[in-house]
């Protein structure tokens, strides 16, 4: 089984910053690419931030110049540096991954965490 662990969450101010962080764990072989979605309360999930293995990325066009994705592949992981926060940023933010797992490539999904920006 793979799991992706999410972390970094939480309650912040308007301009304030966080940063998430994503660990893949299991049966993993390799990692294409990473990223970062996230879905406000009646809302479709929607892309934030991705990054593929040789590092190229791809914002939305509402985080651009505020978010920046990383990644270390040795160690599995995806970060999301979120500065200037506004409280439309507010949501739950989701890791991802497309990975092949010995077997398949396939998509995974961490379980969420919450992101609030306040005013």
């Amino acid at each position: 089984q793979v799991q992706l662990v999410e972390s970094g969450g939480g309650l912040v101010q308007a301009g304030g910053s966080l940063r998430l962080s994503c660990a893949a764990s299991g049966s993993i072989f390799s990692i294409n690419g990473m990223g970062w979605y996230r879905q406000a309360p009646g809302k479709q999930r929607e892309l934030v931030a991705a990054i593929t293995r040789d590092g190229n990325t791809d914002y939305a066009d509402s985080v651009k110049g505020r978010f920046t994705i990383s990644r270390v592949n040795a160690k599995n992981t995806v970060t999301l540096q979120m500065n200037s926060l506004k409280p439309e940023d507010t949501a739950v933010y989701y890791c991802n991954a497309y990975l092949f797992n010995y077997s398949d490539y396939a998509n995974y999904w961490g379980q969420g965490t919450q992101v609030t920006v306040s005013s």
